[in-house]
């Protein structure tokens, strides 16, 4: 069965990336979701993309310097707040797939912190573009579900040897994989990223778990 999930909570253009309300209209629409986390400077797990604030608020400090209070209260000012992993997690209800992507490489205390946080919610799969991440998650946790993420740049053997880890779930793999017969031949399940035109969504949907935006 094919599975798709909301690139970032972004169902259509009303809806803006990694906020609460479009996690529930994704929901809504039945879809899991594809978040972000980062961990604030008071150890918080906050659904949010980038490093800084400067892309969405023209602020140029970093998450990991700011107390999650100080990041609510910049990104509530500016109507976009920024909402943390706890609060996802309740609004799913256990209900929806949640690909979490780690995007630090985060402390093994940070590490066994998520973990403890999630716990009961067993819809949960971890990913990361930094794979010291998902490899130091299965040391705490063998029977965790992860997934390796890969960028377009990533070299499709290099893919092929990582899939050989019998502990890794799924891959997570740039559109640009999708005609690649050696990657399409493996049997660790793949989600592709972004689709974002109804063009690519209409030719892929059939035989591909895809991660969507804007449809």
């Amino acid at each position: 069965m094919v599975r798709l999930l909301i690139h970032r909570g972004i169902v259509s253009k009303k809806y803006k990336e990694n906020l609460l309300n479009s996690f529930k209209k994704s929901f809504k629409k039945g879809y899991g979701i594809e978040t972000d986390i980062h961990a604030t400077k008071d150890n918080e797990f906050i659904c949010f993309h980038d490093f800084t604030l400067n892309r969405i608020f023209r602020n140029k400090e970093s998450v990991k310097n700011l107390d999650y209070s100080k990041i609510k209260e910049i990104s509530t000012q500016n109507k976009k707040p920024i909402p943390l992993l706890k609060d996802l997690l309740k609004i799913s209800e256990n209900k929806f797939p949640l690909f979490i992507e780690i995007k630090p490489i985060l402390s093994k205390e940070l590490l066994k912190k998520l973990i403890k946080e999630t716990s009961k919610y067993s819809k949960c799969v971890f990913i990361s573009f930094k794979h010291k991440n998902i490899y130091n998650l299965l040391k705490i946790k063998s029977n965790i579900k992860v997934g390796l993420s890969f960028s377009n740049l990533t070299s499709a053997k290099i893919i092929v040897k990582k899939s050989t880890n019998k502990n890794i779930d799924y891959l997570i793999l740039d559109k640009f994989f999708l005609n690649n017969i050696s990657v399409k031949n493996l049997k660790t399940k793949k989600y592709y990223y972004t689709i974002k035109t109804k063009l690519e969504f209409k030719k892929y949907r059939k035989e591909n778990n895809l991660i969507i935006e804007n449809l």
